[in-house]
């Protein structure tokens, strides 16, 4: 569903060219969660904006269901969602209107959009609020909203880069048990984070980015069998620190 090789991404700056991603590769299927972990800079965004067509890679490919993002960016924005922690919500709309905003930019028929609308308002338990204006709605509400219009359009594939950055706990444990259930739903879903628990609960399989490389991928169990490290935390700073060595070394 997800297929990524070779991904390069290179940015001019005054120190000369900084690459944010290199060579970069993985493939994330239907019915998966896939964690994109690394800290902050690590180049998470910058892939995840590559996959949505917001940003051109430098090099390699990438495709969503089948699509090229070089070669047909409209066909991808068709069978993608995208949901950041800093995803707007407009203040004099409210939700009913924004979801519905959203699901006419895609196309929908109104017929079926308006059948759309009442199923998400029903899963996400939103019909409290579809009444409610953006700059009348907490922290909770703007997020639900969110991702309502991150999947009115019912897309195969889902991206989430750092959705409960900032929130509460509460709230960030609803918009965890929101991707578990359109995981159920055999949506594609990348999760991008910094967070080990998040990963720990919800990830099939990881990878580990740092400084714009992939450390290593796979399952939560191969990974601790790989570096004989049971935890995820000290296995992430492991990778990490290894990496930063390795660079120590090459520099010097």
């Amino acid at each position: 569903m997800i297929r990524v090789q070779g991904l390069t991404k290179e940015f001019n700056d005054p120190n000369g060219v900084f690459r944010a991603l290199d060579n970069v590769s993985f493939e994330v299927h239907p019915g998966e969660i896939f964690g994109l972990l690394g800290p902050n800079g690590a180049g998470k965004t910058t892939c995840l904006r590559i996959l949505s067509t917001v940003l051109k890679p430098t090099r390699g490919l990438a495709e969503v269901a089948g699509i090229n993002v070089m070669h047909d960016a409209e066909g991808v924005r068709r069978n993608i969602g995208f949901m950041s922690c800093n995803t707007g919500i407009y203040d004099r709309m409210t939700a009913r209107e924004m979801v519905e905003y959203f699901g006419r930019l895609y196309g929908i028929p109104e017929d079926r959009l308006q059948d759309r609308i009442e199923d998400i308002f029903d899963t996400l338990q939103m019909n409290d609020i579809r009444d409610r204006l953006g700059s009348k709605m907490s922290t909770g509400m703007r997020q639900k909203v969110s991702i309502a219009r991150t999947i009115v359009h019912d897309p195969p594939v889902i991206i989430f880069d750092e959705p409960s950055s900032g929130l509460d706990v509460l709230v960030a444990r609803n918009v965890l048990q929101t991707v578990e259930a359109l995981k159920d739903q055999g949506k594609c879903i990348i999760f991008s984070t910094h967070i080990m628990r998040e990963v720990e609960k919800l990830c099939d399989r990881i990878a580990v980015i740092h400084r714009g490389r992939i450390l290593d991928h796979g399952t939560l169990p191969e990974l601790a069998e790989r570096h004989d490290q049971e935890d995820v935390e000290e296995l992430f700073f492991d990778l990490i620190a290894q990496r930063e060595n390795e660079l120590a070394a090459h520099a010097s």
